[in-house]
């Protein structure tokens, strides 16, 4: 295991590349928690926010998630106001970030990216792009398990964020703070993982079957979709292989500007 201790500095301070990291060769990687990991429970559960909603249309699943794994660090849901919290999930380039980039640029929207290894290794232009408009990076892993992260033993999941981690410093001198579960399959054992490698784990509480290039939601009804599960707090999960989702998303932030919602960043 790597010998080195992640420090707190500002987001700010993150984004702009500041080092956030120093070398200490007498504190682990793990000093950022003291929790026990062997006895934690690794049941596996797979995060949808379900179909019942609130009299506020916030998912219940969403509300009952975040209390019940808010000491892990892990959001299922944003603050209790009309703020949007838009991310998007990189597995691999599918020609249209730059579309989603510009959009964003356009309307003055911030958004987080959550990039895998893959993604990190193939697309530096697209990534260097992302930093230099202030979004934010997240790590959705180095390999991607099929299973999940907790189909990994303790250390491999270590390993994993810790690669992806230092590429990223490397190579873009960025430094990421939130962490995204591959097909949302986690454990409280693997959320304890993230939370200590310094990570915020961040889930959401809106998504759709947008994932499949070859099986795209026709556009009006996936912008409707969009529109009709607003909610305070709103953590919207979309893929940016998705045509319909790089075509609709001006048409969607105006929309939910108009609607008194703002788009920030997790604090």
């Amino acid at each position: 295991m790597s010998l080195f201790k992640h420090l707190v500095f500002s987001r700010t301070a993150r984004r702009l590349g500041m080092s956030a990291l120093i070398l200490c060769l007498s504190v682990p990687v793990f000093a950022a928690s003291s929790r026990d990991l062997s006895s934690l429970d690794n049941t596996i559960q797979n995060w949808g926010q379900g179909v019942q909603f609130n009299s506020r249309n916030q998912p219940v699943s969403s509300l009952d998630f975040q209390k019940k794994y808010a000491s892990f660090q892990a959001d299922f849901i944003g603050p209790d106001e009309k703020v949007i919290w838009l991310t998007f999930d990189e597995g691999y380039e599918n020609g249209y970030t730059e579309q989603i980039l510009n959009t964003l640029r356009e309307k003055k929207c911030p958004a987080v990216f959550f990039i895998t290894g893959q993604y990190a290794r193939e697309n530096p232009e697209l990534i260097k792009q992302m930093i230099a408009d202030g979004h934010m990076i997240g790590n959705h892993s180095w390999a991607h398990p099929a299973k999940g992260m907790p189909s990994l033993s303790v250390e491999e999941q270590t390993a994993d964020l810790e690669k992806l981690h230092r590429y990223v410093k490397e190579n873009y001198n960025y430094e990421m703070t939130l962490f995204r579960y591959p097909a949302g399959i986690f454990s409280e054992q693997s959320l304890a993982v993230a939370e200590k490698y310094g990570y915020r784990s961040l889930f959401w509480s809106f998504a759709y079957a947008d994932w499949d290039p070859n099986q795209q939601p026709d556009q009006s009804q996936a912008l409707k979709k969009l529109q009709d599960r607003l909610h305070p707090g709103s953590i919207y999960l979309l893929h940016a292989v998705s045509a319909a989702n790089a075509d609709i998303l001006g048409d969607f932030i105006d929309y939910a500007r108009s609607e008194g919602y703002e788009f920030t960043l997790p604090e």
